[in-house]
């Protein structure tokens, strides 16, 4: 009797034992509980469109207050830079006399057509020297050193081989605008997936084949982006371009107006250059939404 006794003491000792164990533990594994941090993934609200504009139009609306009020308080006197009601009377004159039109039609000309040739050669040569060994070779180290010299130092030679005449012009326009897409189309072609390119071409596909339906949708960021430089490359040139003793197009204009001191022509040229600058940014980035949809897309599903 006295053993069973001894037993069943034991085994209320045990458990009670287990019990205390049991509460012991108990707080502890609520207190890691509760220390733990859930993580809480970024999310990014969608910005509705009216308000990025506005963001987006704070800058230039407070450069022009600013140009204003000093117009206003004479700390800008009009032989330095005119007001902006004397730019916009401006505007009113050489678009009346169809001096603007024909001016922005010569230069979005010269312009456009140098960038033609020069975006066709970039490409062309960065595809040749991305795709194909010896054409890296042969081509890459001969690129890559002219396009370390800067353009404006090749107006004296063309005009020393071209003249004054619109080849000139072209050229300049269409080598400056070279070398941002060839270094943009060869970057991107070599980045191109190499196992997809073995397996299309084990499928039997051509080069030719493979570049149009591999290699180019591959390298579309990388070809966009150089698309980007190479425009807003194209209107700096052109500045540098229409002064090589031009007759007609925005550079005449300004010469015409630095003969005269006209300031607000001057000004009026130098805005129509900015406003192409703006409006290449802006087709590109249009260009960018419709090929590539899954860039502006945030990781929420809204727009950039």
């Amino acid at each position: 009797m006295t053993s069973v006794t001894a037993q069943a003491t034991k085994a209320d000792q045990a458990a009670e034992a287990t019990e205390e164990v049991r509460a012991s533990e108990e707080p502890k594994a609520t207190t890691t509980a509760t220390g733990l941090v859930a993580p809480r993934p970024p999310v990014r609200r969608p910005r509705s469109r009216a308000r990025s504009l506005t963001v987006r139009a704070l800058g230039p609306v407070a450069l022009l207050t600013l140009w204003w009020i000093s117009s206003a308080t004479g700390l800008l006197t009009p032989d330095v830079l005119a007001s902006p009601p004397q730019v916009i009377k401006a505007v009113g004159e050489l678009w009346g006399n169809g001096q603007l039109p024909d001016a922005l039609a010569t230069s979005l000309t010269r312009s456009g057509i140098g960038l033609v040739i020069g975006l066709a050669a970039g490409l062309t040569l960065g595809i040749t020297t991305g795709f194909t060994r010896l054409g890296d070779e042969l081509l890459d180290s001969s690129l890559q050193t002219l396009r370390t010299i800067p353009f404006l130092s090749l107006v004296p030679l063309f005009m020393v081989w071209f003249g004054i005449n619109e080849t000139a012009k072209i050229l300049l326009i269409a080598v400056a605008t070279t070398f941002p897409m060839y270094v943009s189309a060869s970057g991107g072609v070599r980045n191109t997936d190499r196992k997809l390119v073995e397996a299309m071409r084990s499928f039997g596909l051509g080069r030719l084949a493979i570049v149009r339906q591999v290699v180019l949708p591959g390298a579309l960021p990388s070809l966009l982006a150089g698309l980007r430089l190479s425009m807003t490359l194209s209107v700096i040139a052109l500045i540098a371009a229409e002064e090589i003793n031009a007759t007609e197009g925005i550079g005449y204009l300004m010469s015409q107006a630095q003969s005269y001191a006209r300031t607000d022509i001057l000004a009026v040229c130098i805005l129509v250059y900015g406003l192409l600058g703006l409006t290449a940014d802006v087709l590109v980035r249009g260009l960018e939404r419709i090929l590539m949809p899954w860039r502006t897309a945030g990781p929420g599903g809204g727009t950039r």
